[in-house]
């Protein structure tokens, strides 16, 4: 299977080029980047054939069966959308739009095309999660509240590298979306009630820095999220699931019960990255012809959801 990525010299593309090389009988043939010269390097060090700074260019090539998406979230949709009528199966990287009328339209589209086109909702994938999404699946616990705090030290547009970014990123369609899919996920349920609170726009930059935001299932599941860009420690987002049978904190990768016991997680995936797990179930979706776990029809919700917190944010 032939590979794109498009973002490819950005943080998350190489962390796709990384998880794609342990993945048997998938081989890059092409990357996309900002300017020629800096991604033919790029291309050259990491021996692939085709660079350029055109999608379209990958998009005409026969020797691209897929893409993946590690570009700006503004661009997205379009890009997921064009890789779809091009004939292209794609991943692209969370959120799928950045407004619930684009959301839309990829889906529609993907059912027009048939092409596999999956979100990345990576949660859905971490080793933690996964091995409490088994505990509810196999009605051993469920979620009375979910807390989870989102922290970054990021007040100059800047990425998870800390390199300078050409786009600016969003606490709610970009770091909630994370959280509101899983919660959704996690429960099987869709929010019946929200609510979202941000602090002071940034003059600079045109966005919320702080933001808080809660969900209530019709069960009574309750997830409070925090968010901040003006958080002066470690970055990344915590996660505690207080449930009727244990209470649980998963960090990335790593889960430990409520008292900080390590819960193993060896048995739960094939490998402990979740961009490599989020990646091989696209490739097992494409090659078995079936929906993936994560595909933009089941991330819809989370869309709709975020779409609801935003009218909140903007009436209050």
């Amino acid at each position: 299977m032939k590979f794109c990525v498009a973002g490819a010299a950005g943080a998350f593309g190489m962390k796709h080029l990384d998880a794609l090389k342990n993945i048997d009988g998938v081989e890059v043939t092409s990357v996309v980047g900002r300017t020629q010269e800096s991604i033919e390097a790029f291309a050259s060090e990491r021996g692939i054939a085709h660079a350029t700074t055109d999608l379209a260019e990958s998009l005409a090539r026969d020797d691209v069966d897929a893409v993946i998406l590690s570009t700006p979230t503004q661009m997205h949709a379009e890009q997921a959308i064009a890789c779809m009528r091009a004939g292209k199966h794609v991943l692209v990287e969370i959120p799928m739009a950045d407004n619930l009328a684009d959301s839309f339209e990829l889906v529609r589209v993907q059912q027009e095309t048939g092409m596999v086109a999956m979100a990345g909702h990576v949660r859905r994938f971490n080793p933690s999660h996964q091995w409490v999404h088994n505990k509810i699946t196999a009605g051993d616990m469920n979620i009375q509240q979910l807390d989870v705090q989102t922290y970054f030290f990021r007040r100059k547009n800047i990425n998870a590298a800390g390199k300078a970014r050409s786009w600016t990123d969003h606490l709610l369609w970009h770091h909630a979306c994370h959280t509101v899919d899983l919660f959704q996920y996690q429960t099987g349920e869709v929010a019946s009630e929200v609510f979202g609170m941000q602090g002071p726009i940034h003059p600079e930059l045109g966005i919320a820095m702080d933001m808080s935001i809660g969900l209530k299932t019709p069960s009574g599941a309750l997830c409070t999220l925090s968010l901040s860009f003006n958080n002066d420690g470690p970055l990344g987002t915590f996660f505690r699931y207080i449930c009727d049978n244990g209470t649980y904190m998963a960090r990335y990768d790593d889960l430990v019960d409520g008292y900080e016991k390590p819960i193993d997680l060896s048995g739960v995936a094939v490998s402990s990255n979740g961009i490599e797990l989020i990646d091989r179930e696209f490739v097992s979706a494409i090659q078995e012809g079936r929906e993936p776990n994560g595909s933009v029809a089941q991330c819809l919700p989370a869309m709709e959801t975020l779409d609801r917190i935003e009218k909140v944010l903007n009436a209050g």
